[in-house]
């Protein structure tokens, strides 16, 4: 049955659940609404079924109602996902502390705790092999077709196949003299970004802009045509890359995403700083980056071997003129200076005590020796 056509839930506590989505969904996106509206109507379905002298909430109690809905959705004949089964529990939870402010009624709020909701699952990193990222692009390379063409963009811009898809015709901007960007559009966390990329991807939107020109479908600003809806694109382009990995004879099962793993771990192994990076892939949490990154043994030891022999707290010693040294009062004034530098940057490196003292009266005689020396006539 489509559950947009689905009966009103017939329990005497549907209107009080209705009106506490009511209550905070004018923030919310529909697709949200939808799920809070979704975990009341499970959660009642199950009073109804296994509770049905409860028709008021104060008969509610943890122990018997809450933990036992709990159970269920674990014990279903198709159990939930962890991620499914926290957030059914993050939404009811939400919608006894709404009740519990509205009503008011302050044993609802207490009813799901904190310690109730798991902690999510550990997602671990996966970008693709080195082997098996050469294969798919050098396939993709061979096929020059549309599909081909995509996850290439992907592959070299980190982005989302959803945001792909949502490219505009104009979406290849001018930042300078020779450097170009990309205009990733509104994605998954309601932001919009620009990504730096180089002259092969600039070919590859160019290649994918030909064939949109080649259409037969009337131009609606987009980079890719859209046959039916995003959905169905989104599909016919997963399923290509199916296709295609089983022509090369991989038989790990790849997805789209793990495109955008191997450019952000790419990134990082090319010394791109972590803030950056996190621009690059559009994300608002240090949290969520992480994930993304693939942080082998070797990184650590290419790491670790670069502070040591590029200390970044040292600072970088003054650089004299190559070409030619200067004679005369003007060498000796740069020869002074230069020293007064070196024993600078020795002061800061000493604790404070005497012999950082004495440092500095040094220090501000050889200041004073270039001032006079500057007031010295030129022979």
């Amino acid at each position: 049955m489509n559950r947009a056509r689905r009966p009103p839930l017939q329990h005497p506590l549907a209107p009080v659940f209705d009106r506490a989505v009511d209550s905070f969904s004018a923030a919310l996106s529909p697709e949200t609404t939808r799920h809070y509206r979704g975990t009341a109507r499970n959660f009642l379905g199950y009073l109804g079924a296994h509770h049905p002298q409860v028709n008021r909430r104060e008969q509610l109690r943890r122990e018997l109602h809450i933990l036992g809905w709990m159970s269920r959705l674990r014990s279903q004949a198709r159990p939930l996902s962890t991620a499914s089964y926290i957030n059914r529990l993050i939404a009811l939870r939400s919608l006894f502390h709404e009740l519990a402010w509205t009503e008011p009624l302050a044993a609802l709020a207490r009813l799901i705790r904190r310690e109730d909701i798991p902690r999510p699952p550990q997602r671990l990193p996966r970008p693709l092999a080195a082997q098996q990222d050469q294969l798919l692009q050098q396939e993709f390379l061979h096929r020059n077709d549309l599909g081909g063409n995509v996850f290439l963009l992907i592959r070299h811009t980190g982005m989302r196949i959803g945001e792909c898809v949502d490219l505009s015709c104009d979406c290849l901007r001018s930042t300078a003299p020779e450097q170009w960007a990309i205009h990733v559009p509104l994605g998954k966390l309601k932001t919009e970004r620009m990504v730096p990329v180089d002259s092969f991807v600039r070919e590859v939107v160019q290649r994918l802009a030909f064939f949109r020109s080649l259409d037969p479908l009337p131009a609606d600003g987009r980079l890719l045509a859209r046959p039916r809806t995003k959905d169905a694109l989104v599909r016919q382009l997963r399923d290509y890359l199916h296709q295609v990995c089983h022509g090369i004879g991989l038989s790990t099962h790849i997805v789209p995403h793990q495109l955008r793993h191997t450019y952000a771990t790419e990134m990082l192994r090319a010394g791109v700083g972590f803030p950056v990076l996190m621009k690059l892939l559009g994300h608002t949490s240090p949290e969520m980056t992480m994930r993304y990154l693939d942080v082998a043994l070797t990184d650590l030891q290419r790491e670790f071997q670069r502070a040591r022999s590029q200390p970044r707290h040292l600072v970088p010693q003054p650089k004299m003129p190559s070409a030619r040294m200067r004679t005369g009062l003007e060498g000796v004034i740069d020869s002074l200076v230069a020293a007064q530098h070196v024993l600078e940057m020795f002061r800061r490196a000493l604790p404070n005590g005497s012999s950082r003292a004495c440092l500095d009266r040094l220090s501000n005689r050889l200041t004073k020796i270039v001032s006079e020396a500057r007031k010295l006539p030129t022979p």
